[in-house]
């Protein structure tokens, strides 16, 4: 998400508006969406979700336990994230202390086999939750790579190039005049 303005020399260059969305509604309603399901999923683990998996064959039962970690682990992940998000924009941290941490927290490498026999003999219950997991965690990594990657990019984009280093410590210092 980006808007397009000029710096120092007429260039177009582009406004970020992830910092914005991060500390919007947006950001509120999809924090209590990942604490609400992660609350959602250990009551359903503890409770019904427990009594499902008895009833499941052998197959489907390691099904159930592989899934039902995966689920676990997404949501641990995705929860970590989430209260760093929320650090910072309570400026309990800086963005640069969240993005040190945030390298703890794994969001690309969470699976889910959503097909083949044994997924289809899970139940629905684990399978939605399993699925919405899965859309929350597509959410948090395009709002990370929106906050984080780019800023990354930018830093390596001018650590090669003293000129657009100056440029920028330029514009740091006196605003966009143009």
């Amino acid at each position: 998400m980006t808007d397009e303005n000029t710096n120092l020399n007429g260039t177009p260059e582009a406004v970020h508006f992830a910092p914005r969305l991060a500390t919007s509604d947006t950001f509120q309603s999809l924090f209590q969406e990942g604490m609400s399901l992660v609350e959602e999923t250990a009551v359903y683990l503890d409770g019904d979700g427990r009594t499902e998996a008895k009833l499941l064959e052998r197959p489907a039962s390691l099904a159930y336990a592989t899934e039902s970690m995966r689920l676990t682990t997404r949501l641990m992940q995705l929860a970590s994230w989430l209260l760093l998000q929320r650090a910072v924009n309570e400026g309990e941290m800086s963005r640069e202390q969240a993005g040190a941490e945030k390298n703890k927290v794994r969001l690309d490498r969470l699976s889910s086999a959503s097909t083949g026999p044994a997924w289809e003999d899970l139940p629905d219950s684990l399978k939605e939750l399993v699925n919405r997991s899965v859309r929350l965690q597509e959410r948090v990594v395009h709002l990370d790579q929106m906050l984080y990657q780019d800023k990354e990019q930018e830093a390596a984009d001018t650590e090669g190039n003293p000129v657009v280093a100056q440029l920028n410590q330029l514009h740091a210092a006196f605003g966009s005049a143009g």
